[in-house]
């Protein structure tokens, strides 16, 4: 179980909080991490923040994109203290641990943490299927990342040692890959009906996607809405 819950890191500014990171990971029973486009890795720093977590900083997975470090995820939750435009469903931090502790024997599922400074840009949040709220002081919210890390950590290691731990999703879900390809198909065919302008397609399909996150569509009714829009493309094709 624990081994399929994965830990994302964007653009990590500070070594030491990578570092952190794997030191809380480890102490949750948590080994996945993943790091995308650090500044500052391999480091001196990162290594002794680590202590005996150092096997978790040789392990990790460096990847350029957030694309390419959740695309054989089934399940992706991003963390953010802000609302955005176009929202996600929401979940707090012990909702967050039940999921993908429940989704984890399906395939994998990544928590993902932005930058110190920022966090999530909005395209990267619109890339997951939860927003994570970490309840804390309205007077001052912000967490160290590895605190945040720390927090998250620690509620799914709860819910994995628990003598009644969720039962799996009958269900398999599409992995991250597999939606990007079926939303790259619906904007083609949009496109060629006439329903999208192929100079403006953008808030549009902001707007589909977030529908489909929320339906989470399984495998099986992905492959169904695949085929619909094949049909579409076969007619389209032969006026």
């Amino acid at each position: 179980m624990l081994s399929n819950i994965r830990i994302v890191l964007i653009r990590t500014w500070h070594a030491g909080n990578i570092g952190a990171t794997a030191r809380a990971m480890k102490n949750m029973g948590l080994s996945n991490l993943v790091l995308v486009d650090p500044v500052d890795f391999p480091s001196d720093e990162a290594t002794s923040r680590a202590g005996q977590a150092v096997d978790l900083l040789e392990q990790a997975n460096v990847v350029a994109t957030l694309e390419e470090a959740i695309a054989d995820c089934n399940l992706v939750i991003g963390t953010s203290a802000r609302d955005r435009s176009i929202r996600l469903p929401a979940l707090t931090a012990e909702a967050c641990a039940e999921k993908a502790c429940r989704e984890s024997d399906q395939g994998t599922v990544a928590i993902v943490f932005g930058r110190e400074r920022m966090g999530l840009s909005n395209e990267e949040i619109q890339q997951c299927h939860f927003q994570l709220n970490i309840a804390t002081n309205p007077e001052y919210p912000v967490l160290n990342l590895s605190q945040a890390v720390q927090l998250v950590a620690w509620e799914v290691f709860k819910v994995a040692s628990s003598e009644t731990p969720p039962e799996s999703d009958v269900e398999p879900y599409p992995r991250q890959r597999e939606l990007e390809q079926f939303y790259q198909h619906l904007a083609k065919t949009s496109e060629a009906t006439g329903f999208l302008n192929p100079a403006h397609p953008g808030q549009v399909m902001d707007h589909l996607r977030a529908l489909f996150r929320r339906a989470r569509p399984t495998r099986k009714e992905l492959s169904i809405l695949r085929g619909f829009l094949s049909s579409i493309d076969q007619h389209t094709s032969d006026r």
